[in-house]
């Protein structure tokens, strides 16, 4: 019952993502307006605002997908921007952008050494990280120009892109289409679909650094954190999965009850970028996190229909890059919270799969529910 509630959800979602081509729209409720944005390639990048009632703004633009900002009331009713980015394209195309905001895949997370083997045939992709494959590869979808349409009613946008047979090693062509929608009460709600004419992994995320203090704060080691996990994959020291589960009971990966992330970091090799064993209650929209900022009182929740979450501190954030307002991007200066199948998904028999076959649609639906406590 609960999968046919999901996929009746994700209909409702694309059917209400049609066209709509006018430069700007509104419907005295809900807004999107554009802007151009720089191009990439010879294609124009165009950045799209959308603006619900209680003024909240979400900016999206089409190269990578990528949410450039997300602006929020704090307590005091004060607007905020709660993800780190760049003012202008150049950043985002810097060769030391790490996936600020960004669509990931085909393979978000780690794939080992790049390998895998399916239906007895072994698949190459490029190596990069640290003889590993991260986030799809050196050209993911991240680097890529998605094909953006506005819809009727003006509170979402559809995003689309075909990734061609042997794009970055992968097989089959596969057609991805993601829809960001604004709510009413102040939730972005980023709905995945896609399909394929070859067997082939996939994993599609969302990697948006959020600091909830809007900019007052340089690091979120005071951010209150829950997961709702009793379990997280165990990784060597290249962050490959070891294929164990640990308990989180009693260490530092323990965030069942709010804790803040400085807590504990210091025990954490690196810094936490780990996947939590989300504890899931059925294939619906179940709550799985939340960020509270105690000097903003921002809340931040977190809904997905995904088994894992990956839970990463900023670690390699190290003060070389300078983002909005020229403001230097320090260690642990933001947290992401990824909604994902669990890292080295297809060489882990034991992992929830991840591998799309013809016939079948993949479907991934995440919120973030923004409010004030």
């Amino acid at each position: 019952m609960k999968k046919q509630l999901l996929l009746l959800l994700i209909a409702a979602t694309t059917l209400f993502a049609a066209c709509n081509n006018d430069k700007t729209a509104t419907t005295g409720k809900f807004s999107i307006t554009e802007k151009p944005f720089g191009k990439f390639e010879n294609e124009s990048i165009t950045q799209y605002t959308l603006t619900n009632p209680a003024g909240m703004q979400v900016s999206i633009i089409n190269y990578g997908g990528t949410v450039t900002n997300i602006l929020a009331p704090d307590k005091d009713k004060i607007m905020g921007d709660m993800v780190l980015g760049f003012d202008s394209l150049p950043g985002y195309l810097q060769k030391g952008n790490p996936y600020f905001g960004c669509l990931v895949g085909r393979y978000g997370n780690r794939i080992a050494k790049g390998k895998f083997v399916l239906d007895k045939t072994a698949y190459q992709l490029p190596l990069n990280d640290h003889g590993n494959t991260l986030h799809g590869g050196t050209r993911g979808f991240d680097k890529v120009v998605w094909k953006a349409n506005k819809p009727a009613g003006d509170s979402s946008l559809r995003l689309t892109y075909t990734s061609k047979d042997g794009d970055q090693g992968f097989p089959g062509n596969l057609s991805v289409t993601v829809v960001y929608t604004l709510t009413s009460d102040n939730a972005l709600q980023i709905a995945y679909s896609a399909t394929t004419d070859k067997a082939t992994p996939i994993n599609l995320t969302n990697h948006c650094y959020f600091n909830l203090s809007g900019g007052k704060e340089p690091t979120i080691l005071d951010h209150e954190v829950t997961i709702y996990a009793d379990k997280y994959t165990a990784v060597d020291s290249l962050l490959i999965p070891t294929g164990q589960l640990p308990y989180v009971k009693g260490t530092p990966m323990d965030f069942t009850v709010s804790k803040k992330v400085g807590k504990d970091i210091d025990s954490v090799k690196g810094g936490y970028d780990h996947n939590w064993v989300l504890n899931r209650k059925g294939t619906g929209l179940d709550q799985v996190a939340s960020i509270y900022d105690p000097g903003s009182g921002r809340l931040l929740e977190v809904f997905t229909t995904e088994p894992g979450l990956q839970f990463y501190t900023g670690n390699f954030l190290d003060s070389t890059l300078k983002g909005k307002n020229n403001q230097v991007y320090v260690k642990h200066a933001a947290l992401c919270l990824e909604t994902q199948h669990f890292p080295d998904g297809p060489n882990q028999a034991s992992f929830p799969n991840t591998i799309l076959r013809p016939g079948e649609t993949y479907r991934h639906v995440t919120q973030y529910r923004f409010s004030v406590k």
